[in-house]
This record gives C-alpha cells, structure tokens and sequence, in this order.
C-alpha cells in the first residue's frame, strides 16, 4: 500500500486549509514545515525591500531554520509539498526542507496556492534539492474543494 504524507508551509494560513482538505480527502498524514522563527507581519511585508521575506528570496541559498526537524518523511512513498508562491518559486523554508531529509526513492509532488501566480520554477528546483522524483505539481486557489483536490490526485501519474 502506497503510502501518502502532505507536508505544508502556511504564512496566512490559506496554504494550511488547502494541505488539510487534500490529507482528508486522499486520506494521507498532514504535518506542517514551520520555521524555527515564525513570520511576522512585518516580515512578510513584501513591498518591503529589507522584510525578512524579501531578503530571503532575494537570496536562492538563503535556508531559514526549521521548527521540527524530525518529519517521518521515510515512512511514506508519496509526499505532497504545499506551500504559497513567494516571487514566482517556493519560499526558502521548503528548500531547507528539501535538503533537511533523504527524499530517495520518494515521490514529491509540489501543490501550492496563488491569486494568480503559476508554479514557476518550483518543481525544477524542487527536485534538483531533494534528488527525488518531482511531478509538475499544480497551483489552487484559496477555495479548492476537497472534490477538486482528490479530482486533481487521481490524474496523477502514481
């Protein structure tokens, strides 16, 4: 049996509704990426040129700190990586995670939440990051239904 982990980083919050309907619905684990550091507002202040946010995307080897560093990414073939798009790409804290664990022989598929941004580079990067086999992924809006997102699962090449 297949199993199925969908690990999150919400800033607001919209990326950790869209991470749980979608563990509900394919019925996987869900577990949270969250920084050693939370994120204030000021810090996501992204007309801000010295916000922690822009800095660190502004900067491709900028790796925040993680909160939990013990994520059972082994015990599961298929992890889901949610997250919201930061300046076309996935914020620094999934590339800290992507190099935190061995991802050997997993399955990685990037889902992330946009007003009208696409993946970008994400998956491109995703993968050169955790050596793992990466799929397209897809972008949501903040409302996606659990039906959508199972609808979304079973086109998936698995």
């Amino acid at each position: 049996m297949i199993k199925s982990l969908v690990t999150y980083f919400s800033a607001s919050g919209v990326t950790a509704e869209v991470a749980a309907r979608l563990a509900e619905g394919v019925g996987a684990e869900l577990c949270e990426i969250a920084p050693e550091t939370p994120y204030s507002d000021a810090d996501l202040n992204w007309m801000d040129k010295n916000s922690r946010s822009t800095l660190e995307m502004k900067d491709e080897n900028a790796r925040p700190a993680l909160a939990k560093k013990d994520i059972p990414v082994g015990e599961y073939d298929i992890i889901f990586v949610g997250f919201p798009i930061w300046w076309y790409r996935e914020p620094s804290i999934i590339d800290t995670f992507l190099e935190a664990y061995d991802f050997t022989g997993k399955t990685i598929i990037p889902f992330a939440t946009s007003g009208g941004s696409a993946l970008g580079k994400a998956p491109a990067r995703m993968a050169e990051l955790s050596k793992a086999n990466v799929l397209p992924g897809r972008v949501f809006p903040p409302k996606v239904s659990e039906r959508e997102l199972k609808d979304w699962v079973r086109t998936l090449p698995l």
